[in-house]
This record gives C-alpha cells, structure tokens and sequence, in this order.
C-alpha cells in the first residue's frame, strides 16, 4: 500500500497584483486562461485539472467570499476550509489540521494553473516521512511543496504571511530536477495568465 498524501490547495490570497491592474472585482483564480494542454479553463481549475488521480485526500482552502472556487473545487473531490486570513502561514496550517492523519502533504498555489501533472507526480514521490521535497528548474526551487509527516507540527503551528519556506531550515530536502517552467510560473498578473 503506497503513502497517504494529501494536497492543500492554497487560494485564501486576495490576489491584490491582480485586481490593481485588471480591476478590484476580478478575481484571478476565476480568470480564464488556455492551459498546456490547450483548454480554456479558470485558473483555479486547471490547478485542480492537473492534480493526479493519486492524491485523493484534496483540501481547499479559501475565503468564503469565493463560492465558484469551493464549488468547482468540490467539483474534483475536494473538502475545503473557509479562512477569514489571506496569510499564508494561516492558510497551510489550516490545510494541515483538516487532515492531520496522513504520511505527508503537498502544498500547492491556488495560482498556478501551468504545473505539469508529471512534475507533481515527482514530487510526491520524493516525500519522506522526515523530508521535504521540492522541484528545482535551473536553480530556482518551484511549487508544489511536499511535506513528510514528521513536519504536520510544525505545518499546523505557521501563522500569519510566513509559509513553510521557515521549515527548509536544517530538514532533509529533496531537490527534484524537473524541465517544467510551470513550477514557477503564478499568476499575479493578468499578463502571466498566458503561458510562453
């Protein structure tokens, strides 16, 4: 039987960069982009798209002011938790609590539609229970994030904007090589909604 991983979507940001330049009532997670695969889907969606089948335990977290997200996220098997913060820190441990029991977890953004499932799959592969995994492109270490279980403490104890980047401190982390420009590509921008 192979480890229980679960994935935490992260989508309780306000997306401010977005709304300044589209205007304040766009939500960019609900803006429509052309994935790698050539489908137009919202940007929230083509994230849940491109999770594998294997991760079954699949969590959402939001502001309750995003009923199209909950309902699209539900849409693909997820659970989800309403968040008053947008702080990330907040967020993860938010995920983390509502599936504590697990052997890991994969911390994904909700705003990054252009990760490839097979650079997810790499990832997942490289938790450990006491390890962190992580795809690296040219350098640059990208998203997801993949967590063992020995870090569920820690995860559920981050508050506040500070993420789990505090965590890479001292752990074992597992450089995954991936040729996938997408583990760095978000969207903060209405610009960056189109892949290049």
């Amino acid at each position: 039987m192979g480890k229980s991983i679960g994935v935490i979507i992260l989508a309780a940001g306000s997306g401010s960069r977005f709304r300044q330049v589209a205007g304040a009532e766009k939500d960019k997670l609900l803006a429509d982009c052309a994935g790698r695969d050539g489908a137009v889907r919202s940007v929230i969606e083509h994230v849940l798209a491109n999770l594998p089948a294997s991760l079954e335990k699949r969590v959402l977290v939001t502001s309750k002011d995003r009923p199209q997200a909950i309902r699209m996220a539900q849409a693909y098997g997820c659970d989800f938790v309403e968040l008053d913060s947008p702080g990330l820190g907040d967020s993860i441990a938010a995920g983390v609590h509502a599936c504590p029991d697990l052997d890991g977890w994969l911390i994904i953004l909700g705003d990054m539609p252009f990760i490839l499932p097979s650079s997810i799959e790499r990832v997942v592969a490289g938790i450990r229970e006491d390890g962190i995994s992580v795809p690296v492109l040219a350098g640059e270490y990208g998203h997801p994030v993949g967590f063992g279980r020995e870090f569920g403490p820690k995860l559920m104890a981050l508050t506040g904007d500070r993420g789990a980047k505090v965590l890479f401190a001292g752990a074992q982390v597992l450089e995954v090589p991936v040729d996938d420009p997408g583990v760095t590509w978000d969207v903060d921008v209405p610009e960056a909604l189109v892949f290049k």
